[in-house]
C-alpha cells in the first residue's frame, strides 16, 4: 500500500562540489536502515563507476528511506556547474532542499546558483553546515556567512558531520518537521512527471517519476502526453536504492514505471505520463547545449552502433543533442551538444566504457548566431556552416554570467587573469572580510581553454567558479581557412576573433609542419582568411637517392638522372595530393 500523502516528504540535497552531499546521502541510508550495514560502502548512490572513480555525482540519484512512521524520498544531486540541469530537475519533484555547506570552504559559487533555483522552484530550505569534525573548520564563520546569504535565523542552521554521523540523526528529524507534505494535484485521472529514465534491453524505457495524481499500477494503460504514444505499465515500483517492485505507487511518491516502450524517442524527460488524456503537467526549460564537438568512430562500420549509443544516452542525459555530420578527414560521425567541458568528457567516457566504442572527439566549439543581409538569423555549430561573408551582416556569440567566489588577498591576480580572457567587469560583493564574490561577463569561448585550471593557480587553489549563459552579443570573429598543397582542407577550419587570427594561423601551421609526415615534394601550409594568405610555411620534400644505382662511369648519367628527379618532383607539386590522417588532425586542433 501507498503512504498517506501527510506522510511523505520529498527533498534533494544541494551544494557545491565536493561538500559532502553523498557522504551525507550514506549517513541517511545507514541510519534508516534502508541498506544492510554489511552492504554500506562509501558512494552508496553514485552507481556508475566514472561517478566513483572521480570522486563527483554525475547523475542524479533518488532513493527512499523510513524514517519515524514517515516515507522520505531523497534525491542526491551534482554539484559541478555542466550537470546544473541535473539539479533542476531534482528541485520539480520535491518540496524542500538542504543546502549543504563544507565547513572548511564557506559558501562557493555553485552554492549560490544551486540556492537561486532552489528559491525560484519555491521549496524550503534547510541550511546545513558539514564537516564540523575537521580541525580546520571555521563554523561559527560559515553560519555566519549562511545567516547573510539566507537571511536565515542562525538557530535554523543544523551543525552535522556526514562521515561521523553527528547530529545526522536531528537533521532527519529536521526534514520531517521543516520540510512540507507533497501537495496532490486535483485532477480527476493519474498524472506523474517524469524527471529521468534509462532503457532497460529487456523492460524498454523505465521512467523516474513523482506522481501528482492519482495511482499507477501495473497492468493499466498510459499515454506519453508530448509524443501521445500509448503504453502499458509493464511494472512500478520504488528506489531502495536499487529498483524493488511494489503494487502500485500513489499521489505525491516518486518511484519508476516500467513501460515497454522500445523507441526511446518517446520518451521525453520533462513530459507527463498518464491514464487518459489530460492537461500535461508544467515541464522543464529546454536545456541548450552550448559546447559542440564532432564524435566520429575510429572505425567506419560503427557508425550505426554509435547512433544507437547516442539515442539511449541521450534518454539517460536530457542535455545532450547530436546530428549527423561528414567530415573529409574523419568520415562519418555527429556533431554533438553538450553544456560544458566536463559534460563532454563523461559523455565521451561512457560511449567508451558503456558500449565498446572507439571514438575520435574533435576540438569543442561554441554555437553562433549569425544575421544575413536579408534578414534571416541562422544558428550555426561549425565553421562549416558560416555562410559567405557577403551575405553576413553580424555574429554574435554566447555571452555567459559568471561568478568567481575567491579570498579578498588573491583579487588582484584573480581579476587581472579574467580581465585578460575578454572579461566585461560587473560588480563585486563581500561574504566576509576574508572572500569576495566577483560578477563578470565573459564570452563562452573564453571559458572553453583551460579557464578553471589557470584560475585556480592564480588564487592559490581556492577560487571557485560557477557560469550560467545571459544572452548572445555581436563578435568580430572570421574564418580561418588552412590549405595544403593548395587545396583547401575544411575539417581544418575554425572560427577565432579578427585581432587573433593572425598568431593563430602562425601556430596552426608550424603545428601543421611538424605533424603531417613528408612527401616526396615540397608541400606548402597556408593560414587564409577569405582570400587572403596570413602565414605560410613549408615541408621540404623528401630526398629519394636515385644515384644510389650507379657506380662509376659518366658524370653526366649522374646530372640526367638528378634532372629527371627534379622534373618529376614538380609535376607531383602540381598533381600530388596529401592524405592528413586523423591524429595529425587532432593534434593540430588541440591548443
Amino acid at each position: 500500500m501507498t503512504a498517506s500523502s501527510e506522510k511523505i516528504r520529498n527533498f534533494c540535497i544541494i551544494a557545491h562540489i565536493d561538500h559532502g552531499k553523498s557522504t551525507l546521502a550514506d549517513r541517511f541510508l545507514e541510519l534508516t536502515g534502508t541498506v544492510p550495514q554489511r552492504e554500506m560502502r562509501e558512494q552508496v548512490l553514485d552507481q556508475m563507476d566514472i561517478e566513483r572513480e572521480r570522486g563527483i555525482t554525475v547523475k542524479l540519484a533518488p532513493v527512499r528511506m523510513a524514517w519515524h512512521g514517515y516515507e522520505l524520498n531523497l534525491i542526491d544531486t551534482p554539484g559541478h556547474v555542466d550537470f546544473a540541469y541535473e539539479v533542476s530537475r531534482s528541485l520539480a519533484a520535491v518540496e524542500g532542499a538542504l543546502l549543504v555547506v563544507d565547513a572548511t570552504q564557506g559558501i562557493e559559487a555553485q552554492t549560490i546558483a544551486n540556492l537561486n533555483q532552489a528559491r525560484e522552484a519555491g521549496l524550503t530550505i534547510l541550511p546545513v553546515v558539514n564537516k564540523i569534525d575537521l580541525p580546520n573548520a571555521d563554523v561559527m564563520n560559515v553560519k555566519t556567512e549562511l545567516v547573510n546569504v539566507l537571511g536565515c535565523a542562525e538557530q535554523d542552521i543544523i551543525e552535522v558531520s556526514a562521515k561521523l554521523g553527528t547530529n545526522v540523526e536531528q537533521l532527519l528529524d529536521r526534514v520531517v518537521e521543516r520540510i512540507p507534505a507533497p501537495t496532490i494535484g486535483s485532477g480527476t485521472g493519474s498524472r506523474a512527471l517524469i524527471f529521468d529514465s534509462v532503457y532497460d534491453d529487456y523492460q524498454g524505457v523505465v521512467a523516474f517519476v513523482r506522481v501528482v495524481d492519482g495511482l499507477f499500477r501495473r497492468g493499466g494503460s498510459v499515454r506519453f502526453v508530448a509524443t501521445s504514444v500509448a503504453s502499458h505499465v509493464l511494472e512500478v515500483g520504488r528506489f531502495s536504492p536499487r529498483r524493488v517492485v511494489t503494487e502500485e505507487l500513489g499521489a505525491g511518491e516518486i518511484g519508476y514505471i516500467v513501460t515497454g516502450v522500445k523507441d526511446v524517442r518517446t520518451v521525453r524527460v520533462g513530459d507527463t505520463i498518464a491514464d487518459a488524456a489530460v492537461a500535461p503537467l508544467p515541464g522543464y526549460r529546454e536545456v541548450k547545449p552550448m559546447v559542440f564537438a564532432g564524435v566520429f568512430c575510429q572505425e567506419g562500420d560503427e557508425y550505426p552502433k554509435l547512433r544507437e549509443a547516442l539515442e539511449k544516452l541521450r534518454l539517460n542525459d536530457a542535455a545532450l543533442t547530436f546530428e549527423p555530420e561528414h567530415s573529409p578527414a574523419l568520415g562519418f560521425g555527429f556533431r554533438s551538444g553538450f553544456l560544458g567541458l566536463l559534460h563532454l568528457d563523461i559523455v565521451q567516457e561512457r560511449l567508451k566504457r558503456e558500449f565498446g566504442l572507439r571514438l575520435v572527439v574533435t576540438v569543442p566549439s561554441v554555437a553562433y548566431q549569425v544575421t544575413k543581409t536579408d534578414g534571416a538569423t541562422i544558428t550555426i555549430h561549425s565553421p562549416l556552416d558560416l555562410p559567405d561573408p557577403s551575405h553576413i551582416q553580424t555574429i554574435a556569440e554566447p555571452l555567459m554570467r559568471l561568478d568567481v567566489v575567491c579570498p579578498a588577498a588573491r583579487l588582484g591576480p584573480v581579476m587581472q587573469f579574467i580581465t585578460q580572457r575578454r572579461a566585461r567587469y560587473r560588480s563585486t560583493e563581500y561574504l566576509d572580510e576574508y572572500r569576495a564574490i566577483l560578477h563578470y561577463d565573459i564570452p563562452l569561448t573564453s571559458l572553453l581553454v583551460d579557464f578553471y585550471d589557470t584560475l585556480k593557480s592564480v588564487s592559490s587553489g581556492y577560487a571557485s567558479m560557477n557560469y550560467e549563459f545571459q544572452a548572445y552579443q555581436a563578435a568580430a570573429v572570421v574564418r580561418l581557412d588552412l590549405l595544403v598543397a593548395g587545396e583547401r582542407v575544411e575539417a581544418l577550419a575554425t572560427l577565432v576573433y579578427r585581432d587573433e587570427a593572425y598568431a593563430r594561423g602562425r601556430q596552426i601551421v608550424e603545428r601543421l609542419k611538424t605533424i603531417l609526415p613528408r612527401q616526396l615534394f615540397e608541400v606548402r601550409l597556408q593560414a587564409a582568411i577569405g582570400g587572403k594568405i596570413i602565414a605560410a610555411e613549408t615541408i621540404p620534400a623528401l630526398r629519394k637517392d636515385v644515384t644510389a644505382k650507379l657506380y662509376g662511369g659518366d658524370v653526366t648519367r649522374k646530372r640526367k638522372l638528378l634532372e629527371k628527379q627534379k622534373k618529376g618532383k614538380q609535376r607531383m607539386k602540381l598533381v600530388g595530393k596529401v592524405d592528413i590522417p586523423p591524429r595529425a588532425f587532432l593534434e593540430v586542433l588541440r591548443r
